[in-house]
């Protein structure tokens, strides 16, 4: 079995989102999505208009989604990738090279992101 892990925030869920977790979900067997906690969003400088909870509870109902843990550290990735036997760790085309270091664990993919859509352009449009 192919386990696939990503890792985010997914705030003001869109469809960038849904490709993403699509594209992960069709690369294995089983999809984890790793979702940042509002502590680890602090240490990030990202802030969130749902609470964890809300955005846990929103991946959970989304058919491409296995299983989600909470994501609290930029370290746990190493310890998640052997923990859940993860086959393919899967980031958006923003972090092209970031993670190649995780290499030796497991394969690394980067996808193309959705052109014209993110979370902070929605907070922007929403602030007019």
């Amino acid at each position: 079995m192919k386990t696939v892990i990503t890792y985010g925030t997914f705030d003001l869920l869109h469809r960038g989102h849904i490709r993403l977790l699509k594209k992960a979900r069709s690369l294995g067997d089983r999809l984890i999505v790793a979702l940042s906690t509002n502590e680890f969003n602090k240490i990030k400088k990202k802030e969130c208009v749902y609470s964890f909870n809300h955005r846990k509870e929103i991946l959970e109902a989304i058919k491409y989604v296995d299983f989600v843990i909470s994501e609290k550290s930029w370290e746990q990735k190493e310890m998640d990738i052997k923990k859940y036997d993860i086959s393919i760790f899967v980031m958006g085309s923003d972090w092209i090279g970031e993670f190649d270091y995780l290499e030796e664990y497991c394969t690394i993919a980067y996808v193309p992101r959705t052109k014209g859509i993110s979370t902070t352009q929605v907070k922007e449009m929403l602030k007019k």
